[in-house]
């Protein structure tokens, strides 16, 4: 399909973190944009600011005619009103990451991909070559903060995208250069288990590297890439071919030393904390590089990188009380983000609430779930966030306290939370959750803030 023939496109779930970016692409090149979620949201209010038409009702009957182009995000059921009339009246439908593929085909991309890391990998690689003078388009999995938008649009050959292992959807991707971030068990109702998960994602996805790419992944994976007919470079902490070495944390910043064959960039200073922020730097510092970004630029980069919105996201950040939020959902992320509050604030009584997303995960993860929860010295459960996905008997936030060895925790529903963050003492709180535990950030924020200055 021709994208240049498109003059009027319609997103069913265009609330999405991608199907936002496409929207705001669309939006940029002219195009009548519309489309339908669910709820409204920060990111559907302000898309409408943008001057884009987004409803809350899936009503046949209303839906615009003049449409060259349908685009769906999988996370919307295949009954969906909306999807079912479209197909039925023969309008062209295509999902979020075909029409990626489309748009990346003729430009030179750089895919960043991992079951974990991916977001924040590709938004500082966003900015190390932006600010590095390479003026790169990007569709990313998150809010920018440097950018403010999830989509930025620049007037180079080339592209960083964010490439998503769900349903399968990095597989209508053909980088010149991809990257692996990690590789961990997730999405399991979609790919049943890890091994399947390799051979029919990421493997599939190393192999639709262009001729003469290069793959880049974190040390210790490489092995499963070896047998391809493919560069594979490695990077980590203190090993691989891309190092950070002489890490230490100085006045609340992560710094380290960045080493690859003869290139070394002294104490670096990353904003961001956390041992996998700092391999997800080592990542964007690598294809800054291989783009001709100069080490000088690649330091100041680094330091001025604000992150994504919910992203380990300071909302208050004072001697006596941190407040802090995180989009984590998986245990891996989850020991990530507490393990990192935990290094910047030793000796402090760390505080997290958490809402678990997908009834599937939850079951899949429990124990996984339990442990990082341990890690906290409260626990509060919010219900499970169930996203696209139905009830499974017995599963539900009760399954991951039976398994915690901390009893330190509360079960309780959203709307309890500030009534009982009331009656806490609070020195570090994070919010945890991939599902609508945001908008809570901004009434806890507001009553933390005003318990403070009443003492």
């Amino acid at each position: 399909m021709k994208l240049d023939n498109i003059h009027n496109i319609y997103f069913v779930g265009i609330g999405g973190i991608g199907m936002s970016a496409l929207a705001r692409y669309f939006h940029g090149r002219g195009v009548k944009v519309a489309g339908y979620d669910r709820t409204e949201t920060t990111l559907t209010k302000t898309l409408v600011s943008e001057g884009i038409a987004v409803r809350y009702v899936a009503e046949v009957e209303t839906l615009p005619q003049d449409v060259d182009l349908v685009v769906y995000t999988p996370a919307v059921p295949a009954n969906h009103a909306e999807l079912v009339w479209f197909r039925e009246q023969g309008y062209p439908v295509l999902k979020r990451s075909a029409v990626l593929g489309i748009i990346s085909e003729g430009m030179r991309a750089v895919a960043i991909a991992g079951t974990h890391g991916k977001t924040t990998t590709s938004t500082l690689t966003t900015h190390l070559l932006r600010s590095g003078g390479v003026d790169c388009n990007a569709f990313l999995g998150g809010v920018a903060r440097n950018f403010s938008s999830n989509f930025v649009e620049g007037d180079s050959e080339w592209v960083v995208i964010e490439a998503d292992e769900f349903d399968r959807s990095f597989l209508t991707l053909h980088p010149d250069i991809a990257t692996i971030m990690s590789l961990d068990a997730d999405h399991l109702d979609i790919y049943g288990d890890l091994s399947t998960l390799m051979e029919t994602g990421f493997l599939a996805f190393a192999k639709q590297l262009k001729p003469g790419g290069e793959l880049l992944v974190k040390a210790g994976l490489e092995e499963s890439f070896s047998h391809l007919d493919i560069k594979v470079s490695t990077f980590g902490i203190a090993t691989g071919d891309a190092q950070a070495q002489n890490l230490r944390v100085e006045d609340g910043f992560f710094v380290f030393d960045y080493q690859s064959g003869a290139t070394r960039i002294s104490n670096l200073r990353h904003p961001h904390p956390g041992r996998h922020n700092v391999e997800n730097a080592l990542a964007a510092i690598t294809v800054a590089l291989r783009l001709g970004v100069a080490p000088a630029a690649i330091a100041d980069g680094l330091l001025s990188f604000r992150g994504i919105a919910r992203r380990f996201e300071f909302h208050i950040r004072e001697k006596e009380l941190v407040y802090i939020d995180d989009y984590a959902h998986h245990p891996t992320e989850l020991s990530a983000a507490i393990g990192a509050a935990r290094e910047l604030y030793p000796g402090k009584k760390l505080t997290g609430i958490f809402q678990p997303h997908l009834f599937s995960r939850t079951r899949d993860f429990v124990e996984g779930f339990a442990a990082a929860m341990d890690m906290l010295d409260e626990a509060l459960l919010l219900d499970i966030y169930p996203a696209r996905e139905e009830p499974i008997p017995g599963v539900d936030s009760q399954l991951i306290y039976q398994h915690m060895k901390n009893k330190n925790c509360q079960l309780l529903t959203k709307a309890e939370v500030l009534a009982t963050l009331a009656k806490m003492d609070i020195e570090v709180l994070m919010t945890l959750g991939a599902g609508d535990i945001d908008t809570l950030v901004d009434p806890i924020k507001e009553q933390l803030l005003s318990k403070t200055t009443q003492h």
